[in-house]
């Protein structure tokens, strides 16, 4: 094994988990982040995310000293990226990535980059992508060379291994689901199955950086369309008076069936935002792809329709709004349906507004100066005359419904 220290770049809801993981195998890992209150509290041993036992991995690995974390780039054997790529949002209706947190990344670790050294692009990314943070390095390293046009005798090795984790559940899926490696070439993917291997109990499958990076686009491409279906599926029920939640359950006993539940949306920085990048590609051929986002980003304001004619009926109407967070059992509330949905019913401003989320401590900025309250469950129940259950937390499926029952109750989650 010759590869000691690891530095992961971006301590977020991924780039942390991993930096555990590798760190609770023996190996040297230093954090990079530019956030310095991320960094002081992994430093302490705590975490700035919600994701179960991970205060526990890094409390151990900061105590023996395999993990701390900084705002510096220092060298290392391996450079791991794992920051945000978020779309951009045009006045034409496009979504582009925004790469630039990628492209900082590669500024940052440029100057400390050595012979021999490996980088490998986890954030999910629009095809040739890996190639251009290649490029980035290239340009701000000259006296190295680069697999773009060395070849496997580079000086410096760039791959692409997509993450493929869900959140609530990263810890145990980063060591047992299988991986996709690709590599700009052969001794570039040689050299991350080795990094790998060292805490994957899955199969590591090597492929190009290219393919790499469609197959995690795919990935989400494909578990969108299905939800657009399940979410089409509610608003017809709807209209024909048909129970969704029973209809799902009839059909998905047929043995070829597999019908997922539908809900106020899809958000989240994979599902909501990966399947543009192969819109954004090709446009001409991303037809289904197209449709099935534009379908799941309309099914927020059917839900805030819904909200609004139950608030309409009453003289003060006061709303709770159970969960922000874009999934259950999380803090994450990054492209949140939940989230969107309160924050286009205080600008209708049809009454009150509540929100009830157990996993964040303050109200989002986003929401800040918007009047919405942050309550606890029993509070919402006491004020609010119409419920809206928005994200299916585990606090919220074991109250006791009857408790619901003098209220106006909209759930998009099936929970009732």
């Amino acid at each position: 094994m010759t590869i000691k220290t690891v530095s992961v770049v971006g301590l977020g809801y991924i780039g942390l988990p991993t930096a555990a993981v590798i760190a609770s195998r023996g190996m040297q890992v230093i954090g990079l982040d530019v956030n310095q209150h991320a960094v002081d509290t992994i430093n302490a041993g705590d975490i700035h995310i919600v994701e179960p036992d991970l205060d526990i991995i890094v409390r151990a690995v900061v105590a023996t000293g395999n993990l701390r974390a900084t705002t510096v780039a220092e060298p290392a054997d391996v450079f791991m990226v794992a920051v945000p790529t978020p779309f951009i949002h045009s006045d034409t209706g496009e979504h582009k990535a925004n790469l630039s947190y990628i492209e900082s990344a590669a500024n940052a670790i440029a100057p400390v980059l050595e012979k021999g050294n490996l980088v490998i692009l986890e954030s999910t990314s629009p095809v040739g992508t890996t190639e251009k943070l290649a490029a980035w390095l290239q340009a701000a390293r000259p006296d190295l060379s680069f697999p773009q046009d060395k070849g496997d005798t580079a000086d410096i090795k760039v791959a692409h291994c997509p993450e493929r984790v869900l959140p609530g559940y990263v810890l145990q899926e980063l060591v047992s689901n299988d991986r996709v490696i690709g590599g700009m070439s052969k001794a570039c993917s040689d050299r991350a199955v080795e990094l790998y291997s060292t805490f994957v109990r899955g199969e590591c499958v090597v492929t190009n950086a290219r393919t790499a990076e469609m197959a995690k686009l795919t990935e989400n491409s494909f578990r969108d369309v299905n939800i657009a279906f399940a979410n089409e599926l509610s608003v017809i029920c709807d209209k024909l008076k048909i129970n969704v939640w029973e209809l799902v359950k009839l059909a998905n006993r047929h043995p070829r069936v597999n019908i997922l539940n539908p809900g106020p949306g899809v958000g989240g920085h994979c599902i909501a935002v990966d399947p543009w990048f192969i819109v954004d590609s090709c446009p001409e051929e991303a037809n289904l792809i197209r449709q099935a986002r534009l379908t799941n980003d309309a099914k927020p304001y059917y839900v805030i329709d819904q909200i609004t004619k139950a608030a309409d009926e009453f003289k003060r109407p006061v709303v709770a709004c159970l969960g922000l967070a874009f999934k259950a059992d999380i803090d994450d509330l990054r492209e949140s349906p939940a989230l969107q949905i309160v924050e286009e019913l205080t600008n209708k401003d049809i009454g009150d507004i509540l929100a009830v989320e157990p996993n964040i401590q303050a109200i989002p900025s986003v929401l800040g100066d918007k009047g919405v309250e942050l309550v606890s469950l029993e509070t919402a129940l006491e004020k609010a005359n119409v419920i809206v259950v928005l994200v299916d937390h585990k606090q919220f499926k074991v109250a006791d419904k009857t408790e619901f029952s003098k209220k106006v109750v909209i759930d998009s989650r099936g929970i009732m």
